[in-house]
């Protein structure tokens, strides 16, 4: 069964510093590798005379992430996206893209310093991220009379749903999203009403 977890629930910016170089970590949500993609892209906008952009994303449930994906943008492989992945693992958040953008100050970290740099920058901005609950959701399809529509909008709308496709014909049939939890209230609130029925999506 699907879980809620903990998601971004506004972008962050943080700075680093150690040895004068400094390492920028921006964090924001990211639902699909196009949006931390857009994260990257701005970041190289925003900060384009830096010398690296390194980056990491985990994308679903912390638990059993659909996608992850990592790029150490030039620093020795293993020593940027890596280490920034594995701060991601261990916090407990999905739906999460990192950039942590390196200045030089002229004094060579090393290896082990690059790791240690590029894991504390991102651990200091993830600790200091606020997060939102990401409940799951399911679709399901409801027919009725109109009669019905302004007190199914009212209840649809109290339960954190949306109604994601409407076909105005002899009736109304409606394919609403809500979370999960929500699933009890809807059969009650169908159950109730002989005039309006409802089914999964996936049937006619």
């Amino acid at each position: 069964m699907k879980q809620a977890y903990l998601i971004p629930a506004e972008p962050l910016e943080l700075c680093y510093e150690i040895k004068k170089s400094k390492f920028i970590a921006r964090v924001a949500k990211a639902s699909d590798r196009a949006g931390a993609m857009a994260l990257l892209a701005q970041a190289k906008q925003d900060y384009p005379d830096a010398r690296h952009h390194c980056w990491a994303y985990l994308l679903g449930d912390p638990r059993q992430p659909v996608s992850v994906a990592f790029n150490d943008d030039g620093e020795p492989s293993g020593t940027a996206g890596k280490p920034i992945l594995n701060v991601l693992n261990h916090r407990g958040i999905g739906d999460i893209a990192v950039v942590v953008i390196r200045y030089f100050g002229g004094i060579k970290l090393g290896a082990g310093g690059l790791v240690r740099a590029y894991s504390a920058s991102t651990q200091q901005a993830i600790a200091a991220l606020s997060t939102s609950t990401k409940l799951p959701m399911i679709e399901r399809r409801l027919s009725c009379d109109y009669a019905v529509e302004p007190e199914l909008r009212r209840l649809i709308e109290s339960l954190g749903g949306v109604i994601i496709g409407a076909d105005y014909g002899l009736q109304l049939d409606i394919i609403i999203s809500v979370p999960l939890t929500a699933e009890q209230a809807l059969e009650d609130f169908s159950a109730g009403r002989k005039s309006l029925t409802l089914r999964p999506v996936d049937t006619v």
